[in-house]
């Protein structure tokens, strides 16, 4: 597979397995925190694919412990609050870059372990088929530090009751079974073999007719389409951009201790707000 090149992958693993691309997202250290050089890569990797007659479905998973934290905290922690224009510029900029595994015309798969959180739950839903290993974490905290969700897929997914839930209350703690059963996950499978499990599925669809498979993901999506999906998803960056564009004192504080304490700090700092009795001070 010829890729493009605008220097060395820092970011993300590529590697074809067989007719399948196994894509790996390669920040352990940031547990797979999704940045702007991240999403630079793995545009081009998926562009790149989408072109190759030699790829027919696309694994997605992540090094280390996590499959993926979510967008990286710093990055939002230079845009001025106030600044509507650059907050949707940013949040277009990161519905546009999940929606390419929603609209890539091959089928993609995400291949979850350990964290699969915020946007890194986004990019899961966002992929046509999702594999989890057991243990997995799965959850949507942005409310937690008045941030927002930028993909609002779920409701798509699980329905309006769910959503409400799971997003309002800002859990991060929904566990694979359970977001099996209400149909965030396809399949929970045994530990340490999930991307076995999701290269097995996506080669045996590479397999199959790759005219037929484009087709057929076309015209799913598409009756997704005809429903209002994206016009709905549009709606929701809408909603986005104005509460990023609000500085809440929680998230001027969160914000605060990022840049001066270290995003470990802040999310410490978050979570312990909600694990003190609701009337301690």
């Amino acid at each position: 597979m010829d890729l493009p090149r605008f220097g060395d992958l820092a970011t993300i693993r590529f590697e074809p397995r067989g007719r399948v691309g196994l894509l790996t997202l390669h920040r352990p250290e940031r547990l797979n925190a999704i940045s702007a050089r991240m999403m630079d890569e793995i545009e081009a990797v998926l562009d790149a694919a989408a072109e190759d007659d030699g790829i027919g479905a696309v694994v997605v998973c992540g090094a280390g412990r996590a499959f993926c934290s979510g967008y990286d905290l710093k990055d939002d922690a230079a845009i001025p609050a106030a600044d509507a224009a650059a907050w949707r510029a940013r949040l277009e900029r990161d519905l546009d870059f999940l929606l390419r595994f929603w609209n890539h015309p091959k089928p993609t798969v995400a291949a979850v372990h350990g964290y699969c959180l915020a946007g890194g739950l986004e990019l899961a839903m966002s992929c046509d088929i999702t594999f989890a290993e057991e243990g997995c974490l799965f959850g949507e905290p942005e409310l937690k530090f008045g941030s927002v969700i930028v993909n609002m897929m779920m409701p798509w997914l699980v329905g309006p009751k769910l959503t409400k839930e799971l997003l309002l209350s800002g859990d991060d703690t929904l566990s694979a079974e359970r977001a099996e059963r209400i149909g965030l996950v396809n399949r929970v499978v045994a530990k340490g073999t999930h991307v076995e499990e999701a290269l097995a599925l996506a080669g045996r669809i590479a397999s199959l007719d790759a005219d037929a498979v484009v087709r057929t993901k076309a015209a799913i999506n598409r009756g997704f389409e005809i429903m209002g999906l994206h016009e709905a998803l549009r709606a929701g960056l809408d909603a986005a951009v104005e509460i990023e564009s609000m500085e809440t004192p929680s998230r001027a504080e969160f914000k605060r201790r990022v840049r001066e304490q270290g995003l470990k700090a802040a999310l410490a700092w978050r979570d312990a707000r909600f694990a003190a009795p609701p009337d301690a001070e």
